[in-house]
């Protein structure tokens, strides 16, 4: 028997450097054939695309493209969607120079064109319900459901796709079934106001609670119309006058007071008062006219999404303009696909999906996170390219902390103008601290606005600890968050590095008092203290065409993260310092590499790597 030669090691395998020559049946599906003379000009690549499509670009067959791929550890089919790095060593390997297509060039098939006055047409309002966790929030959601639905849709009263629509004097209107005001106001924070009137619910007998005054905070930050609904007014014991005192001294003045806050007496239990709230809420919606373009490309805002069992991932969306239809191709977040089903929110399969109308959307290949944008777009190809570029952007705006609520933004806001208000949420130990700092902080920022145009409003004050709807609220508002003699609890902490929000902690008014002034002169800058993470030794170097490089390295000390700074040395000179740009193990993304295992790491704006040098992986914390 003929000795047959060892298997291959699994795993990719790396060619020399330097582009290959290209074979003879490299081009036109194996048939050889002359290769002009003279340099190609590059070749322009999307984030993503799919085997046939970087054939058709390259020039080259598929099944080469395919064998190619095999020998870099890849197996991909020919409809099978890549990224841009797995293609440009492909391409590299056949020597042909790529370069990637920027997201501004993808961004522009986006419909961004603003409607005409013309094309407008009325649209049924957007309803929020909060208040605080007893006081019959949901109680008066169901109550509102029930009494508006249709004999032929009672068996859909229990679906729940987290917002659904009724019908009032011939009039739809949408309402949100949030979680509370702190998913209102995370919805905010992305980026999305799909609220156009808040219901304010608070319980007849038991007054104004501290979440209470936390969502009616929230809803005045976002400047939408407050209707405070009084429930269990059925109760003996319910008393709306100290209710309505409570309010005012809120900042909220009734309507018996000489305001305009609107206030409805309502029993979400008999049923008491359900018409005129809704009635009401008709009211306001008259006022606001509120208007969309229903025949444009659909644009909304993914309200929630999960991953079912059966039906793969479903994402439930608010339409704010245009119209989705069964068919469309359509982006969400960093996800895409082709909208295979539409659902209404009696679970009954509907064509398509107009302004203000909610709907469970099936298709998309990926599950996309609350708040993020939904938009139809014009093929499959581009909403890949796009939702990887998307991706790619949030990576990046991540690792390098650019953040529109942190210090350095606010600060570069004063300095040129832009920022006209400057947002706080003021926690405090006792009621006394919290009124003596509102004081100071209000008087400070007085004698500061004779300068400079810059508005200082605490649009959240209490006691108690930081909690995470704290740092949302001030992540929404673009603003910043001042603990004294309180604990910033974990899950706030945590928040508030997802967000970019500067927690400022004190325990002296004078301190803060002084901080305040800094800021509103443009003085104050964040401090921050360098946290080495980890280091490796470059142990090769791969070029990816003219432009890209990527170094084989180990991890020596630490853990290398995927959203570190890094420095490069060579003999223990620095050369260079950039943002990490890619952190993969094998052809895999990881999140990080621990000590003694090996990774491939790319670094924005440096290609002269080579074997021996030291990358150091470092961030910078503010300290608080």
């Amino acid at each position: 028997m003929r000795n047959r030669p060892p298997p291959r090691r699994p795993g990719p395998r790396r060619r020399p450097q330097g582009p290959r020559p290209v074979r003879p049946d490299a081009v036109g599906g194996g048939v050889a054939v002359a290769i002009p003379e003279g340099p190609r000009p590059p070749v322009e690549l999307p984030a993503a695309l799919t085997v046939k499509e970087l054939s058709e670009r390259l020039d080259v067959s598929a099944p080469n493209i395919i064998r190619e791929l095999l020998q870099n550890g890849i197996i991909a089919s020919i409809n099978q969607t890549i990224d841009y790095e797995t293609a440009a060593i492909v391409a590299s390997d056949l020597g042909i120079e790529v370069h990637e297509q920027s997201v501004e060039d993808v961004s522009q098939v986006l419909d961004q064109t603003e409607d005409s006055p013309e094309d407008l047409a009325p649209r049924p309002p957007v309803v929020t319900v909060m208040g605080h966790v007893d006081h019959g929030k949901t109680s008066l959601l169901d109550a509102i459901r029930k009494t508006r639905v249709t004999a032929g849709e009672a068996g859909g009263i229990t679906q729940h796709i987290g917002a659904y629509q009724v019908e009032v004097n011939d009039q739809r209107v949408t309402f949100l079934d949030t979680p509370g005001h702190e998913a209102f106001t995370a919805m905010r924070a992305r980026g999305a106001s799909v609220t156009d009137i808040a219901i304010l619910v608070i319980a007849a007998d038991d007054g104004v609670m501290p979440q209470t005054r936390e969502a009616a905070n929230h809803a005045k930050a976002a400047g939408v119309p407050i209707i405070v609904a009084l429930n269990k007014i059925d109760r003996p014991d319910a008393n709306p006058d100290r209710i309505k005192q409570q309010l005012t001294e809120l900042g909220m003045v009734v309507e018996d007071y000489g305001g305009d806050v609107v206030t409805v007496p309502v029993s979400a239990r008999t049923g008491e008062g359900i018409d005129t709230l809704l009635e009401m809420v008709l009211f306001v919606a008259e006022m606001g006219n509120y208007k969309a373009n229903p025949h444009r490309s659909g644009v909304g805002t993914v309200i929630e999404a999960k991953l079912d069992k059966a039906r793969g991932p479903v994402a439930t969306i608010l339409v704010e303009k245009g119209t989705v239809h069964v068919g469309d191709v359509a982006i969400a977040g960093s996800y895409a696909g082709r909208i295979k089903a539409l659902f209404n929110d009696k679970g009954k399969r509907i064509r398509q999906a107009e302004p203000s109308m909610p709907a469970e959307v099936l298709g998309l290949d990926g599950v996309p996170g609350a708040g993020d944008r939904f938009q139809v777009v014009a093929d499959e190809k581009t909403a890949r390219a796009l939702a990887q570029a998307t991706r790619r952007s949030a990576e990046a705006q991540a690792a390098s902390g650019a953040r529109e609520a942190s210090i350095e933004a606010i600060m570069e806001g004063i300095r040129t103008g832009a920022l006209k208000d400057l947002n706080l949420v003021l926690k405090a130990d006792v009621r006394g601290s919290l009124e003596a700092l509102s004081s100071s902080i209000q008087t400070l920022a007085e004698h500061e606005q004779v300068s400079r145009e810059i508005r200082t409003r605490i649009i959240h004050g209490d006691t108690g600890n930081v909690t995470e709807s704290d740092v949302m609220l001030a992540a929404a508002a673009k603003g910043l968050v001042i603990a004294f003699n309180v604990r910033v609890e974990p899950g706030a902490r945590k928040a508030a590095e997802t967000q970019g929000v500067d927690i400022r902690s004190y325990n002296v008014i004078y301190h803060l008092t002084e901080d305040i002034e800094k800021l509103l002169s443009g003085m104050l800058e964040p401090e921050y203290h360098e946290v080495i993470q980890g280091e490796v030794e470059i142990r090769q170097v791969f070029k990816i065409g003219r432009t890209h490089a990527a170094a084989g390295c180990i991890v020596t000390s630490g853990t290398i993260p995927r959203n570190a700074q890094i420095r490069v040395f060579r003999g223990g000179v620095q050369l260079f310092q950039g943002r990490l740009e890619s952190l993969r193990r094998f052809k895999d993304d990881v999140r990080e590499v621990a000590t003694g295992y090996e990774c491939g790491i790319s670094v924005e704006g440096f290609i002269d790597f080579k074997e021996g040098d030291v990358l150091q992986a470092f961030t910078r914390e503010v300290v608080t």
